[in-house]
């Protein structure tokens, strides 16, 4: 039942973001693959896919980032690992279309104080314009290596 939970959020995710009238008549399969998991799976499982559509041509509204933050004596933290997933405080997992803040996907694990939400959301959304940045450069490095290639000067 989680994988298929799992699948059913990643796939809503990105029906947000792909411009699937591109494609009729089509079908994009994702198939994520978790190695190694220190928490912050579902967040790097959509951080992934984003560079993967990218890198695979698949067109697109705006990126997908996600981020998860918990709130810790009153101080929100972000990109929680394991441990910081199984000390029982709130989950609070967000994935955003960075250029228009639009949410895509909220997914709030145990109880969070009303007081500690907009501090959260606020801190978690920009924490996903943090990697967006961070993808962005990514690509435009892989594309620069790959012009280099074949000996093409990008526009970047």
């Amino acid at each position: 039942a989680v994988v298929s939970t799992q699948s059913t959020g990643i796939q809503n995710t990105f029906e947000a973001s792909i411009l699937l009238e591109k494609f009729p008549k089509s079908q994009i399969d994702i198939f994520v693959q978790v190695l190694q998991g220190d928490g912050g799976e579902r967040c790097v499982a959509i951080n992934a896919t984003t560079l993967a559509l990218i890198n695979s041509g698949i067109p697109m509204k705006d990126y997908v980032c996600a981020c998860a933050a918990t709130i810790y004596q009153d101080t929100a933290l972000l990109d929680i690992n394991h441990l910081e997933e199984s000390a029982r405080g709130p989950l609070f997992m967000l994935a955003v279309m960075p250029k228009s803040e639009r949410i895509v996907q909220l997914q709030l694990d145990n109880r969070l104080h009303n007081d500690n939400l907009d501090k959260v959301v606020k801190q978690t959304i920009q924490g996903c314009k943090d990697i967006q940045v961070l993808l962005d450069r990514k690509i435009k490095e892989r594309t620069v290596e790959a012009a280099a290639a074949y000996d093409i000067k990008p526009r970047v």
